[in-house]
């Protein structure tokens, strides 16, 4: 069987001898310019769009310096980003805010933060990106002043702290803190521990002060931390640490929902009942908090939208609009099978 040849992609030469008009004509008509009369423009469109004629986005960007595209690097392990579901959740939203403009998501998944800031570079010298969304901000930073160095507009996923010069779209998670410290306060717990996410990052930071600030309110007496690299694994590790503690929690707040569904394999492995011996709670509410038994007593946030908000906010940066901070509303508490009263100190006789 002979290969089959490619579909030759129509060109401006093409449609000029389809509509028997000069070249100069459709150039005119395809981007919206005067000297062709609106009769011609409208008979061109026609054939251009039956040909299936579409703009070549690298002659798109030399015409007028959009690339129609805008940029995502992130900084954590690709096998990482493939079992998170926060990141996919965040990227459909993201490209839901796109797809109306036709303009695409340029996504690289890096290890190092310096390839990360040498992406932008090459973005912005190719022309690759008009923008990009910034994650997992950190202390200090230093993608801000490249970005603006360069030129790019940004739009920061995530509230930025100290981190200044960059709009943001960012959720304030004191509120969800203080409910979930609440709720499992009510329920007995004293003994709380946090399984959180790197230290550098500035939402695992203003968390992690979040919860010490309700912990003291509701005379918890603090909250017990241990950093992890997000990964199941390293939640797994975690979690061991904590119930082979002298001072064993009886509630245990994870910050993603990966972490918390390997913390169930380790309080079997165990013998650690959930929810008797131990209440779990998990971060993001993704669709694995209900497909674990018992289901995952967690923190609902509206992930898509925060992409979708995200994007919308870097268009209309790039289209040289005034954008300012966006807070999106709180997150919610949604309890399920992982939490339960702490059981009554039985003494003996």
């Amino acid at each position: 069987m002979s290969p089959v040849s490619p579909k030759k992609r129509p060109t401006i030469a093409d449609i000029a001898e389809a509509a028997g008009v000069s070249k100069g004509a459709v150039s005119y008509a395809l981007n919206g310019k005067p000297g062709v009369s609106e009769g011609t423009r409208a008979r061109i469109l026609e054939i251009a769009a039956r040909m299936g004629w579409h703009p070549s986005s690298a002659a798109r960007a030399l015409s007028d310096g959009r690339a129609g595209a805008i940029g995502l690097v992130v900084d954590r392990p690709a096998w990482v980003l493939g079992i998170e579901p926060f990141f996919m959740r965040l990227i459909s939203g993201v490209e839901a805010g796109l797809a109306a403009t036709g303009t695409a998501l340029l996504l690289q998944v890096s290890e190092d933060a310096g390839a990360g800031e040498e992406a932008y570079r090459r973005w912005w010298g190719e022309r690759r990106v008009d923008g990009v969304l910034l994650v997992d901000l950190r202390e200090p930073d230093p993608r801000p002043d490249l970005l603006a160095e360069l030129g790019l507009p940004a739009v920061a996923v995530g509230h930025t702290g100290r981190v200044s010069g960059v709009p943001s779209v960012w959720i304030d998670d004191a509120t969800a803190v203080r409910e979930t410290l609440s709720y499992l306060a009510a329920l007995g717990h004293r003994e709380i521990a946090r399984v959180a996410g790197p230290p550098h990052f500035v939402h695992t930071r203003e968390r992690g002060e979040a919860f010490e600030a309700a912990a003291g309110d509701l005379g918890l007496g603090g909250v017990t931390c241990v950093y992890t690299d997000y990964s199941g694994e390293d939640g797994a590790r975690a979690t061991r640490r904590l119930l082979s503690s002298a001072q064993r929690p009886t509630a245990i707040v994870y910050d993603n929902d990966v972490m918390a569904v390997a913390a169930l394999g380790v309080t079997q492995e165990m013998g650690v009942r959930v929810p008797v011996d131990l209440s779990l709670v998990a971060w993001d509410d993704s669709e694995l908090c209900r497909l674990v038994h018992p289901a995952l007593t967690a923190v609902s946030r509206q992930v898509p939208e925060y992409g979708h908000r995200a994007a919308e906010m870097l268009l209309a940066h790039i289209r040289g609009e005034r954008v300012a901070d966006v807070l999106l509303e709180p997150p919610v508490l949604v309890p399920r099978g992982s939490t339960a009263p702490v059981p009554p100190v039985v003494r003996p006789a």
